[in-house]
């Protein structure tokens, strides 16, 4: 948990899930800066993993 909203911080979590539980074929996060930055968009779409619009559709 972090008190700050860098994006670095949700990339960790994010990395940390995938080595624990394995990489889905799609992914959905709240649109916070946190989750709409380059490094975290960057670190799923790199993976080719879909990602949901905000209409929850890939």
């Amino acid at each position: 948990m972090a008190i700050t909203l860098e994006a670095i911080h949700a990339v960790e979590a994010l990395e940390e899930a995938f080595a624990k539980y394995g990489q889905p074929q799609i992914f959905n996060a709240d649109q916070g800066s946190q989750f709409t930055a380059t490094a975290f968009t960057e670190a799923v779409l790199d993976r080719r993993i879909k990602s949901m619009d905000g209409k929850e559709a890939c």
